[in-house]
């Protein structure tokens, strides 16, 4: 895994971003904004799940101006989505604590200027969105819906607000397969400072969107590239936020909670561990202390794996063995392995929590 880049600092709100700040998640309501009472409660669903930046859709002027009766009741940053016309950008910039907007549609550099304005007036960045299905037309003419072209549009973006002095900026190149994806991110990364926000436009379901995003996030994150990160998927809002951190942790770039380890289904599995797994998962989702556990359905796997793992369970025929950092610690009955290695997690997790 290679060092990650450094990049310019930023604060979207109380969230810091870029620098040595963790990688935040971000995701977005699906609720029409000018429905105050919908926004908000989705808006908290999406703190309880662990969100840590929240956007949201300002199509039109009602939705722009529920803004500040939103932002009054909430805890989460809040950045305001706006396409096409500029003027909800300046509403939205009075109260919210990130623009994003898309160079391909937002109209003429006098627009552009006059957001820029007020987005200073406040110190707050913009970040901006550059879509493989939007790009301006100078852009799409000459290089095609390339990863190319996307790279283009951005630094001709960046280096318009640079020159009207502005760079509170992060930046976000989104296409709706991982390649292109990849490839922008990758091209644009060595040439300029500001923090990149990581995600696959339009990735579909939450079983296309999971694949996706874990392919190209993955990718990139491992790259050292991404300072922060969405993943869009068509459906409820947690999801977003539960494969968020799965691929931040799975990356290496988060340590918070639980690594399992665990066999696959075999026909050497002698206990039924795919109750024990979800009941496993279920019960440690609140532990936050990096571990790694190992659950393991036979003897084949089971003590390579428990050596590298903190608290292991090996089973065997009708019993198995619980084991901490390569030591056994008990021989049980199979009904009684999942309550003991549930008290030894939360004991480890404990210990280490209190050791700092």
């Amino acid at each position: 895994m290679q060092e990650r880049y450094k990049t310019k600092r930023i604060n979207v709100g109380n969230v810091p971003v870029g620098g040595d700040a963790p990688i935040s998640v971000q995701s977005m309501t699906f609720s029409k904004t000018r429905d105050v009472k919908s926004t908000i409660e989705q808006i908290k669903r999406l703190h309880f799940a662990g969100c840590d930046i929240v956007r949201v859709a300002v199509p039109d002027f009602e939705d722009a101006h529920a803004l500040k009766d939103i932002k009054s009741q909430i805890s989460l940053p809040l950045v305001a989505d706006i396409h096409f016309n500029y003027r909800l950008a300046l509403i939205a910039a009075e109260v919210v604590d990130c623009i994003r907007i898309n160079p391909g549609n937002i109209g003429s550099k006098t627009r552009v200027k006059e957001v820029v304005k007020a987005c200073k007036e406040r110190n707050i960045p913009i970040r901006i969105g550059v879509n493989s299905g939007s790009l301006e037309k100078e852009f799409e003419y000459k290089y095609g819906v390339h990863a190319k072209g996307m790279v283009e549009s951005a630094l001709y973006n960046i280096k318009y607000l640079e020159d009207l002095d502005y760079l509170n900026l992060k930046v976000s190149l989104k296409a709706s397969d991982t390649a292109r994806t990849v490839e922008a991110y990758r091209m644009l990364r060595p040439l300029v400072e500001y923090p990149f926000h990581l995600g696959v436009t339009e990735a579909g379901t939450l079983f296309h969107s999971t694949i996706k995003s874990s392919i190209a996030l993955g990718s990139l994150l491992l790259d050292g590239i991404g300072d922060t990160l969405r993943v869009s998927i068509t459906g409820e809002l947690e999801e977003e936020i539960r494969v968020a951190k799965a691929i931040l942790k799975d990356s290496g770039r988060a340590k918070e909670g639980l690594n399992i380890i665990s066999c696959p289904t075999c026909g050497r599995i002698q206990a039924d561990l795919v109750s024990a797994i979800n009941e496993i998962e279920k019960k440690t989702a609140h532990v936050k202390t990096p571990l790694n556990v190992s659950v393991m359905g036979c003897v084949v796997n089971a003590i390579g794996e428990a050596k590298e793992a903190d608290v292991a369970i090996a089973y065997g025929k009708g019993s198995g063995l619980i084991i901490k950092k390569g030591e056994i610690v008990a021989k049980l009955d199979e009904k009684d392995l999942v309550e003991r290695f549930l008290e030894e997690v939360e004991a480890e997790a404990a210990k280490r929590s209190f050791n700092g």
